[in-house]
């Protein structure tokens, strides 16, 4: 299965955006840990339901450090650097937005906020930021976009 198809299964599932897109990413790369996804959890709906970037986002950026990071205190930040600037403009470009309350419409920090969450079908959009992000990660960490 395809990373990005794998991201959508996961968010389906009950994992949540950031959890997901960190997954499938791992998944992809044959990396296996019991920090991932748990690593991700407190960035799930903007930063804990706090109004901030995008879970999908921040998810796929941590999927870049996690194959693309230094390793050691003086390795060289310069090309997970350009990736993960690179996937926040294409993800921008592409949806308008990096933050969770302007990309859903809807403050999940609220009781009103999570119920019109849900009345409001958001879960598919959120769904195609998840798998976006992952395949733009994908994509940058392969050298297949620029």
């Amino acid at each position: 299965m395809r990373a990005p198809e794998r991201s959508r299964e996961l968010f389906e599932s009950g994992w949540c955006c950031s959890e997901s897109a960190l997954q499938a990413i791992a998944e992809h790369y044959g990396i296996e840990s019991d920090l991932v996804p748990a690593v991700a959890t407190g960035l799930c709906g903007g930063m804990a339901y706090m109004r901030g970037p995008c879970g999908a986002l921040t998810g796929a950026i941590l999927g870049v450090g996690l194959v693309a990071g230094r390793r050691a205190p003086d390795g060289d930040k310069t090309r997970p650097y350009a990736i993960v600037q690179a996937l926040v403009a294409q993800f921008e470009a592409r949806f308008g937005a990096t933050g969770c309350l302007a990309l859903t419409g809807v403050d999940l920090g609220t009781p009103e906020g999570h119920a019109a969450y849900h009345a409001d079908g958001q879960k598919p959009r959120c769904m195609e930021y998840v798998a976006e992000a992952t395949r733009l990660a994908l994509a940058l960490l392969d050298g297949e976009a620029g």
